[in-house]
């Protein structure tokens, strides 16, 4: 477990599933695992905004740390 400070109390993820190409629970499906995977190249220390890209690389919704 880390044991650095943090600041961040929430994170939020939003996918308008209605923009998505393909299946809707594909594509939240592989969202959800990407950023699973990826929130440790994050710190806790500050805020982060960011896009949320479907698998053609358009932009679905975001997520946030806050």
């Amino acid at each position: 477990m880390n044991d650095e400070p943090t600041n961040i109390q929430t994170f939020r993820l939003e996918v308008n599933l209605e923009t998505v190409a393909g299946d809707p629970a594909e594509e939240l499906g592989r969202v959800l695992r990407y950023w699973a995977g990826n929130l440790k190249h994050y710190s806790f220390d500050k805020p982060h905004h960011e896009a949320v890209m479907d698998s053609t690389y358009r932009k679905v919704g975001h997520w946030s740390l806050s």
